[in-house]
């Protein structure tokens, strides 16, 4: 069974750049390894035959990725669907004469999405630092609030990929490390004021960074930091600025989902569509608005 999930994934790694990302292979890989260390703990095997692949493996794999690797529900659902690739594989083939997930039944749990509010982003924005680290930690956030760029976007954002948009002013042109999908950004004011307070920046000029961007370990630990002593009480990682411009920035304020989708690069609607679903506030402001109007027409 090995031999097989290590032939896709060498074969995934080739195709990188053309039909897969680095982080889809990646993800493989570690299923691979989680795979390769319940056989150990169960087995205490370093392979097994595809045969001896069935319901009560299944069970047990995902029991092991619940409870000895203390994966949450969704990593655990994901890593299993991996796993299941790569039988489907042995299945097709003929390799293996029964398919030992047709009985197995896994669910995504929805996950609450967090964001900031357009009080706790001025929070943010208004706080002076005493470290320079804490102040470029908390720039790059924002310049990501306002621009729906990931971690891994923001990281590799050159200043070549700010171009001049049909309208004359500046946008963001990449295409999004997660999925391949072109994504094109009008640049908001607050992103442009980010991008000046940097352009001569040691780090930036060096490397033609558009940002000085940390790690994404000390990304996230110092953003903890930041919210902190900017007195915002949630849990924040980076990746809540993609919540935020999805949510407070855009939505709230009206931009079509369909515009939304296509900035943040997401290849089906529905992905948008979950940010549109938790933004009860929304709702409330569109019904306060019907209200005034039906008063003042009746």
């Amino acid at each position: 069974m090995v031999e097989v999930f290590n032939d896709h994934n060498e074969k995934m790694r080739a195709l990188i750049g053309k039909e897969y990302t680095k982080g889809t292979h990646l993800r493989y890989e570690t299923s691979l390894r989680h795979t390769l260390s319940f056989l150990k703990w169960k087995f205490k095997i370093k392979d097994i035959e595809l045969n001896r692949i069935d319901h009560s493996f299944i069970m047990d794999y995902e029991f092991y990725l619940r409870s000895v690797r203390n994966c949450a529900n969704n990593s655990a659902v994901k890593y299993i669907r991996n796993f299941g690739k790569i039988i489907h594989i042995c299945v097709a083939n003929q390799w293996i004469n029964h398919d030992p997930f047709l009985s197995y039944k896994s669910k995504f749990k929805k996950v609450e999405r967090i964001f900031l509010t357009k009080e706790e982003l001025q929070k943010m924005a208004d706080k002076e630092f005493e470290f320079n680290r804490l102040e470029y930690v908390r720039d790059v956030f924002l310049f990501c609030c306002f621009t729906g760029l990931a971690y891994v976007d923001v990281k590799q954002l050159r200043k070549q990929d700010i171009i001049t948009g049909i309208d004359g002013e500046k946008w963001i042109s990449i295409k999004r490390q997660k999925t391949n999908v072109p994504s094109k950004i009008p640049i908001l004011p607050t992103a442009i004021k980010l991008l000046n307070k940097y352009q001569n920046h040691p780090q930036c000029e060096e490397s033609e960074a558009v940002l000085p961007v940390l790690s994404n370990q000390k990304m996230n630990a110092y953003l903890k930091e930041v919210t902190d002593l900017c007195g915002v009480h949630k849990n924040v990682t980076f990746h809540i600025a993609r919540h935020t411009f999805a949510t407070t920035v855009t939505l709230l304020n009206g931009v079509p989902i369909e515009t939304v989708s296509k900035m943040l690069g997401h290849t089906n609607i529905k992905t948008t569509q979950h940010y549109a679903k938790i933004l009860d506030i929304k709702v409330s402001a569109d019904m306060k608005a019907l209200k005034e109007r039906i008063e003042m027409d009746y």
